[in-house]
């Protein structure tokens, strides 16, 4: 598929099985390795340094590959590329801009959009609502305890970037969205081959909720900032990623326009 040669993943796995997204750990690893680091130097860094503090290296192994398929980890993925040319630039946006990719790259993730997009903000969203969708959505797949351990760690991701709020008794809340994060949003939907104003109705800028002239004026915002490059002029808007993709990279681009 011409999307998982620009750093999506499809499938019926991925690491929420086991893991949230990570935030924290991730967090520590791109403040402490070069933008410049290689698939091989993160490994490096997680497994032989340590640099994430895990007790054995089983847990450090399991770490880097939980990381490594939620984010890319790797200069040659132009989904990870972006999110490390952004990720640096606001703290404020890390939480959405992970999730984003974080979305993009696990499938299991991905199933539980709908469920948490479609509650009302301030409803309280209770471990059993949560539960009982992951039942509904994966029949007779998981055990009792992989049940709620699945709930836990998609409530867990969810909560860390800002769409739901509290610990025990969660509510429905809206995240914070900064135009780092209409940046990537827009870039995904350029990836998989949208232009002009279809890039603003794709899944991943409904991700971020938000009236078309609350999205635009943060988009304007990234292009002031330089991030992009934005005219919006007679109800024509056009949105440009200068040096975000290789020219091979921007060949499968536009194959994959042609299928969307």
């Amino acid at each position: 598929m011409l999307l998982t040669r620009l750093g999506f993943r499809f499938g019926i796995n991925g690491p929420h099985a086991a893991r949230t997204m990570m935030l924290d750990d991730l967090r520590h690893l791109l403040a402490r390795t070069p933008a410049s680091s290689s698939r091989q130097d993160y490994g490096c860094a997680i497994v032989t340094d340590n640099l994430l503090g895990k007790s054995t290296r089983k847990a450090r192994e399991l770490s880097l590959r939980h990381l490594t398929t939620l984010y890319g980890l790797d200069a040659a993925n132009p989904l990870f590329r972006a999110l490390r040319r952004l990720w640096p630039l606001d703290a404020a946006a890390q939480p959405l801009l992970a999730l984003t990719v974080a979305l993009a790259r696990d499938p299991l993730l991905r199933t539980s959009e709908g469920f948490v997009l479609s509650r009302p903000v301030g409803s309280l969203v209770s471990p059993q609502d949560v539960e009982t969708f992951v039942a509904e959505a994966f029949p007779d797949r998981f055990s009792s305890a992989s049940l709620k351990s699945f709930s836990r760690n998609l409530a867990g991701t969810w909560t860390a970037a800002g769409f739901l709020n509290g610990h025990r008794r969660k509510t429905r809340s809206l995240p914070d969205v900064r135009p780092e994060v209409v940046t990537l949003s827009l870039f995904l939907g350029h990836l998989e081959g949208r232009s002009g104003q279809r890039l603003f109705s794709s899944q991943w800028m409904a991700l971020l909720g938000g009236t078309p002239a609350e999205l635009a004026a943060l988009t304007n915002a990234a292009a002031h900032r330089g991030l992009l490059v934005f005219m919006n002029a007679g109800g024509v808007q056009e949105v440009r990623f200068p040096d975000y993709l290789t020219p091979e990279e921007e060949h499968i681009r536009q194959e994959a326009a042609h299928v969307v």
